[in-house]
């Protein structure tokens, strides 16, 4: 797949015995030059041991390679866990004959389980000598747990004449409600930047894209998001032009990535756009849409293709915002269901109910206090999500 390459950057995967689902397991991301790095991490206060390395590591502002494991989180396991981090980055950089500094991990799968790190070790040799420009999406194999799709997107943009490539792979499908979901993100690019800007236009992006969707109300003790830029391009970000060019093309890709994490949910069969309109604050328009789009019982509903707009209303009630129930209209698409906080009826119901049959639509909820607005990507909530969950460990 030419069309995900990044100039400068080599990936290749293999199997470390870690995932009994998955034929690739352990995934490393090699920039020829030492990158330039920004990372955003979950606010969760119970953080995995390779986010805390990762945190420490960060603030040297430089990275060469990402090795990234799936079938173990390597979360709430103590000094143990941190040991099996250090030990997987060290073997990493043995294995690339780079500095251990440079080295980033990540983990994903079972939480609880020292990570094993043997099976890595044995594997770590194998792969490096697999490197290859094309070798991303095998990473991009290599990450998923109860994904059904792998998760990777590549765009070209220009600044100055200059072509740059940013290219984007993430994973995530269950216990998903970032804050900064189970999600990691890799984005390798060949543009130049200082530090600080880089860790800007991430952290707006990431705002934008995973911080507004959910999937179940579940933030993760693993979430990642890495950037790596290793200015091969010969572009930099130092002007007004040149950072709005790379915001865009950033902004454009997470934002793809983010929809398909919830189109990929666990069990999920549709994807909903939770716009809140009318806000007093803009806080207030998201605490609503969150409210909403995180409710068990709408989610239900739209999974049954109910058109239960009450369900809807009662979870804006009790979002924590000053409201007044008579102002709020509700729209399904463009069919208004409610109208001052009353149902329209027999005959909006059922022209509702074919927009529920619609594997993607937009509930709009105009809570008329305001002009602030907000939105969060959701999906339904089926009898799958229940399955899947029930036994992942076993």
């Amino acid at each position: 797949m030419n069309d995900v390459q990044v100039p400068g950057f080599l990936a290749a995967a293999g199997s470390a015995g870690l995932n009994k689902k998955r034929e690739k397991d352990l995934g490393i991301i090699f920039s020829r030059v030492p990158a330039t790095v920004a990372g955003v991490f979950t606010r969760n206060l119970i953080k995995a041991a390779p986010v805390l390395l990762d945190m420490e590591r960060i603030h040297s502002g430089r990275c060469q390679a990402i090795v990234a494991n799936s079938g173990n989180a390597n979360a709430c396991t103590g000094d143990q866990g941190m040991k099996a981090a250090k030990a997987v980055a060290r073997a990493t950089a043995d294995a690339l004959q780079i500095d251990e500094s440079l080295v980033m991990v990540a983990s994903t799968g079972v939480i609880g389980k020292v990570l094993e790190t043997r099976g890595i070790e044995a594997a770590l040799g194998g792969i490096v000598r697999k490197l290859d420009p094309s070798g991303l999406p095998d990473v991009s194999h290599a990450i998923m747990t109860t994904d059904k799709v792998p998760k990777i997107v590549s765009r070209k943009g220009s600044i100055s004449g200059k072509e740059f490539t940013v290219t984007a792979m993430t994973k995530g499908a269950g216990m998903i409600r970032p804050d900064m979901a189970t999600m990691l993100c890799f984005v390798c690019t060949d543009i130049a930047a200082p530090r600080d800007i880089l860790q800007e236009s991430l952290t707006k992006a990431v705002n934008k894209s995973f911080n507004i969707i959910t999937i179940d109300g579940d933030t993760s003790t693993n979430d990642t998001v890495l950037l790596l830029a290793n200015g091969l391009s010969g572009i930099t970000l130092n002007s007004t032009e040149s950072l709005e060019a790379f915001q865009d093309l950033l902004d454009a890709l997470l934002i793809e990535l983010a929809r398909m994490i919830v189109r990929d949910g666990e069990g999920a069969t549709k994807l909903i756009n939770i716009n809140v309109e009318g806000g007093a604050t803009t806080s207030d328009a998201f605490a609503v849409a969150a409210t909403v789009a995180d409710s068990t019982l709408v989610k239900t509903a739209i999974y049954g293709e109910d058109a239960n707009w009450g369900r809807i209303l009662a979870a804006a009630g009790r979002a924590g915002v000053p409201l007044s129930p008579a102002a709020i209209d509700i729209y399904f698409d463009d069919i208004c269901m409610a109208k001052s906080g009353q149902g329209m009826g027999a005959t909006a119901e059922a022209a509702v109910t074919e927009v529920l049959k619609k594997d993607e639509f937009t509930i709009t909820i105009d809570l008329n206090a305001g002009k602030k607005k907000a939105r969060v990507i959701t999906c339904d909530l089926s009898l799958d999500y229940v399955r899947i969950n029930a036994d992942y460990r076993t």
